[in-house]
């Protein structure tokens, strides 16, 4: 899971190379909702019958799908892949800021707070502001405020996921189906009315687009569902601690990616931040921001 989702940035930056960053977003969730169709079809899992939880995963499909994939991929033409995956992994940091507006009743113990602040000045050193000057430097700010925009986005989704959707009691495959199919109809009707940019199928974007789609999109939903029942949500999070790695490396090796000082460091401090919020004992019912897994 790890693999799929910490090689998707270097799935995305190659898919530029022939398609639109919303046509990138298109293609993963199109062959990502053909996986999943195919996965409850053949294990005979039901889809909701009612229109109600289809209108609040629909909800989830344009925070938690449309709008961070867009934004990742439009992000993907201004920074490099590895840097995309350092930003993912605030997506904890992200759900437990959208916790504090959306879940006033959730107060944050002291220990959550630190790990906040710990993780936001790792966040602010990837940033790296001294070097953001010029106009280079201007492209790299927007697709690097796009990618914390797309955590934000993670953030909102898992927080509205919790408070209308898991209540539910819905199987977990049959969630990410609607909701990857919702947003997968949405673009395919959407883009092409929207973005003529020409596409150029060449086999190396063909083949990014299927493994960022049926593995990146698809399958590791299944395969998350499959750890957090059998390891639980805290061993499904360390996700957020591998990605990162897997996803520098990946650009670093295979895109010839430089990796400066500063990014290293403050993925630590972000991940840091996380296990300050994480190891401490919680009360019932407390923050959810540090039990998700980010997505990718």
């Amino acid at each position: 899971m790890s693999l799929a989702w910490g090689s998707s940035f270097l799935f995305m930056k190659t898919g530029l190379d022939g398609l639109s960053p919303l046509q990138i977003a298109t293609a993963r969730m199109t062959l990502g909702a053909v996986a999943l169709v195919l996965i409850v079809s053949v294990l005979r899992i039901r889809l909701p019958r009612s229109l109600a939880p289809w209108g609040h995963i629909g909800v989830v499909s344009v925070f938690l799908c449309v709008l961070p994939f867009s934004l990742f991929a439009w992000a993907g033409q201004h920074v490099d892949s590895g840097l995309m995956s350092i930003y993912n992994a605030t997506t904890p940091l992200m759900t437990f800021v959208v916790t504090l507006v959306a879940l006033r009743n959730e107060r944050p113990h002291r220990a959550q707070l630190s790990g906040l602040g710990v993780g936001l000045i790792g966040v602010l050193l990837v940033l790296a502001p001294w070097q953001l000057i010029g106009t280079t430097g201007a492209g790299s700010l927007g697709g690097q405020l796009a990618c914390l925009l797309a955590t934000g986005s993670y953030g909102v989704a898992f927080v509205y996921l919790r408070r209308f959707v898991s209540p539910l009691g819905l199987p977990a495959a049959s969630v990410a189906t609607v909701q990857v199919g919702i947003g997968a109809v949405a673009l395919l009707v959407a883009v092409p009315m929207i973005d003529d940019h020409p596409v150029s199928p060449s086999p190396g974007v063909v083949a990014s687009m299927i493994t960022l789609g049926v593995f990146g999109t698809g399958l590791a939903y299944v395969w998350n569902t499959n750890i957090v029942a059998g390891w639980g949500a805290t061993a499904a999070s360390s996700v957020t601690y591998l990605t990162p790695v897997i996803g520098v490396a990946l650009g670093a090796v295979i895109l010839d990616e430089t990796v400066t000082w500063n990014q290293p460091i403050g993925a630590a401090l972000v991940i840091a931040g996380i296990v300050i919020g994480r190891r401490q004992p919680r009360p019932a019912g407390s923050s959810i921001a540090t039990a998700e897994p980010a997505p990718r």
